[in-house]
């Protein structure tokens, strides 16, 4: 997962390593501080190829070319 600040409009790319289930990623992810932290709010990526977390802004994005639940 590539960390970027939600407060210059970049997003958060995704693999599917990072997602704990295909298609689905989850915020706050595991690289924020804790004193940052929100209730968990889980997104469907898989779908749309990115998504913004209401509590903090966050957009997280699927990396271009990543193949979801590929073996």
């Amino acid at each position: 997962m590539s960390d970027a600040s939600s407060e210059t409009g970049a997003a958060v790319e995704v693999t599917a390593k990072d997602m704990p289930a295909p298609g689905t990623i989850f915020c706050p992810n595991p690289k924020m501080r804790l004193w940052n932290a929100h209730p968990r709010v889980y997104f469907d990526i898989g779908t749309t190829g990115e998504a913004r977390c209401p509590y903090c802004g966050t957009r997280y994005r699927l990396k271009a070319g990543e193949a979801i639940g590929a073996h």
